[in-house]
């Protein structure tokens, strides 16, 4: 079918090709031998089904390996380990002849709320737009295509199929957008998935703004744009808007609905035939792979999604205890362990809903920790995980397990039924009879380790009492082994937070305007999300953005920055293992001008990256920080402005943890503003050509006051003024066509 175009086909050929021919294939056309080819779901894992759909596409799957979810593998901070993990998704995509991979998904992390967080990347589009890359480039490397999804602004599940996410331009593209930017920019995915909401009021299946002006004309995508399953709101104007495929099938009702809107002028067939011509396109990318040499080797996909859980891991907490003078962590062999909560019998390691993977194996903590252990481990569940049984008799089972150890470890975290595809999280609590055994291990052993299993982030009430504390999200099919592996030292923490852990959810930016009313959700928070809040109001975080801790200590240089040709800052840091094992740490760059005409966070994250240390060892750590991420969108004129000025860029181990700061300047964009009656005396104050004139005008219409240099009280009444209604003062110097004038000419030249 290589030579195939929609001008090969007949017009009712090419209307189905834009529409499935169940819920997970595309229709083929057998007459022109166009072959029908398969989606599916991931993104951490091949969720093929076995057998026929049912109306949620959930039926049993193949078994497959379960990576970690986003929020676990966004952890590492590591892009090449997030294109080594998509390169085995897509030996496994390959494998079972799947075209593409629903995945990954990198919408921001607005609320911790979110029922879907565990599905996406961070609060922070660089994390997420750089993580997202690695993965696509990785699926693609095996000639399976990805689906960069939810495009766009799907930051909650409660009434994801109708809200209108309302949002400020400025905020559009430099949070919600950017991320999705640098993924299409540098990784071009095949596919790109639209979401169920509506956007500033326009859903975005049929969204020309959106799909077309945005994705292709200002991005260059040159894949196809598909719907997520059932977010089709009106088939006829999605598809000249830029949608070219509908999932899951609509039984041929759509198609018909093509056909009459092109035989009744309605419809342009050119739009059907730029479609059909993508899906054409997509159809012909998967046929060109090579047939994939099977079976799965299962082993050495387990080995790296347990390196990659290990990864994830974060280590929040670390403080030694009756005198010690290190932490806690990492546990002693021939310790008497007390291993405590259901969690650790009975992992928590995936979310719920389209994403729920069928592992190849699954590992669970108890068992691997015994495993490492050369001591008595008693086990207690302390908890059950639908809260059917008796809480005070399992805690006080729990307590007398930890009574008599010399460390207890509790598993703590979010049941399934908490967090979900489908719904919102309504607070971020842990079960209140989780906390109650918490306090009461800590009570009867000091020595306690709290190991979390949670999608998104928990409020941490006992964080200044438990002297350690490891985030193990989701982690997968052996997040068991690897939390084993980091409680044991024998992986050294490396993961770092992507998300803030606030004190309470009241202080979340977007508490008060999630999850919106009638249909409608602001954005009330606008630039200020996540870590850009807490930071710019002073709240206390209770772990804040890029906060990780290790077994070893690094020792950070003086940092050096220069700007090269391209207008990129080169950010060069020496960084040291200060201890006595080795570690990777992430080294994370932050920048902020030093005055802006805009709305600033104090800083901004635009560049990190890892580095492997020996004790001892240093090496220098070289970043780059891209001109196109320094600029900040002017709503003026519609375009992506960078300012000129000093910038400081702080190298950093979290955004509160500035390690070394130095400045550098930046040169800046030229910024064209038409002038119009509209426009502020100021604004023709700094005007080059009616700058001059206006001043000599205003400063005989106010008695010989230089309005350029002179009364500082009159400039700051008059920047304002809408220069249209200087006009009509009585005596004014200058008349309407005069302005009018003044106006062409300025804007002319």
């Amino acid at each position: 079918m290589t030579d195939i175009t929609a001008s090969d086909l007949t017009l009712e050929e090419k209307a189905s090709l834009t529409s499935g021919r169940d819920f997970w294939t595309t229709k083929g056309v057998e007459r022109v031998g166009v072959p029908s080819v398969m989606l599916t779901d991931g993104p951490h894992g091949l969720r093929k089904q076995t057998g026929g759909s049912d109306h949620l596409g959930l039926a049993d799957s193949v078994p497959a390996t379960c990576f970690p979810p986003a929020v676990g593998l966004a952890a590492s901070w590591d892009a090449a380990l997030a294109e080594r993990v998509g390169a085995a998704l897509g030996v496994e995509s390959a494998i079972e002849d799947v075209a593409v991979l629903l995945g990954p998904g990198i919408n921001i992390k607005r609320s911790p709320l979110c029922g879907r967080n565990f599905e996406y990347m961070s609060e922070d589009p660089i994390v997420s737009g750089v993580m997202g890359a690695g993965l696509v480039r990785g699926i693609q490397s095996q000639g399976v295509g990805s689906s960069l999804k939810h495009f766009a602004a799907n930051n909650q599940e409660h009434d994801r199929m109708r809200a209108s996410s309302d949002i400020d331009p400025r905020p559009l593209r430099e949070i919600y957008l950017r991320g999705f930017q640098r993924v299409v920019e540098d990784a071009q995915p095949w596919t790109v998935m639209c979401s169920y909401n509506r956007i500033n009021g326009v859903y975005a299946s049929e969204d020309p703004w959106l799909l077309t002006q945005v994705l292709r004309g200002e991005w260059g995508f040159e894949g196809l744009v598909v719907s997520d399953w059932g977010a089709v709101n009106d088939r006829v104007v999605g598809l000249p808007a830029g949608l070219d495929l509908e999932m899951p099938a609509s039984g041929g009702r759509t198609d018909a609905q093509l056909v009459a809107a092109v035989q009744d002028g309605t419809l342009d067939e050119a739009a059907l035939d730029v479609a059909a011509n993508r899906v054409l396109d997509l159809v012909r990318k998967s046929q060109e792979r090579p047939a994939a040499a099977g079976p799965l080797d299962v082993d050495a996909h387990h080995a790296l999604a347990r390196e990659a859980a290990g990864r994830g891991i974060v280590l929040l907490r670390n403080e030694p205890v009756e005198g010690a003078e290190s932490g806690i962590l990492p546990l002693k062999r021939d310790a008497k362990l007390a291993v405590i909560g259901e969690f650790a019998r009975t992992p928590r390691y995936q979310g719920a809903g389209s994403s729920l993977i069928n592992p190849t194996r699954l590992e669970n903590a108890l068992d691997e920790i015994r495993a490492y252990a050369q001591a008595e481990v008693a086990f207690a569940p302390g908890f059950t995980l639908d809260a059917s049984a008796d809480a005070s008799a399992l805690r006080a089972e729990a307590v007398a397990a930890a009574s008599a150890a010399d460390v207890a470890v509790v598993f703590a975290g979010l049941p399934a039924s908490e967090e979900s595809e489908g719904f919102d999280r309504e607070h971020m609590d842990l079960p209140a009879a989780q906390l109650e055994l918490i306090d009461a291990v800590v009570r009867a052993n000091p020595r306690t380790v709290v190991v979390l299993s949670n999608g998104g982030v928990v409020a941490l009430p006992f964080a200044g009492t438990v002297p350690a504390i490891v985030e193990a999200w989701l982690l997968g099919q052996a997040g068991g082994g690897a939390t084993a592996d980091v409680l044991f030292g024998a992986v050294n923490p490396s993961g770092k937070l992507t998300e803030t852990i606030p004190v309470r959810l009241e202080d979340n930016p977007s508490f008060g305007n999630f999850p919106g009313e009638f249909g409608h959700v602001r954005y009330g928070e606008g630039l200020l999300v996540g870590y850009r809040w807490y930071d710019a109001k002073g709240l206390e975080v209770t772990f804040p953005f890029g906060h990780g801790l290790s077994y070893t200590t690094f020792a950070y240089g003086d940092a050096t920055a220069s700007v090269d040709a391209a207008g990129d800052v080169l950010v060069t840091i020496p960084v040291t293992n200060t201890g006595a094992v080795a570690g990777r740490e992430i080294v994370q760059v932050y920048t902020a001008p030093v005055s802006s005409v805009v709305q600033r966070a104090p800083r901004e994250l635009k560049a990190f990256a890892p580095v492997s240390l020996e004790p001892g060892e240093t090496v220098a750590v070289e970043l780059t920080v891209r001109r196109e991420d320094l600029a900040y969108w002017d709503i003026r004129v519609d375009g992506w402005i960078v300012e000129g000025g000093t910038y400081v860029v702080d190298v950093a181990a979290s955004s509160r943890d500035i390690r070394s700061s130095v400045s550098v300047e930046i040169a800046g964009d030229p910024v064209d503003v038409p002038l119009s009656f509209e426009s502020s005396v100021a604004d023709l104050f700094q005007h080059p050509v009616a700058g001059p004139i206006v001043q000599q005008a205003m400063a005989e219409m106010f008695g010989g006051v230089d309005m350029g240099s002179g009364d500082e009280g009159m400039m700051k009444m008059m920047a304002s003024f809408p220069i249209g209604r200087m006009v009509s003062f009585p005596g004014a110097p200058i008349n309407r066509e005069q302005l009018e004038q003044l106006i062409a000419t300025a804007n002319a030249g």
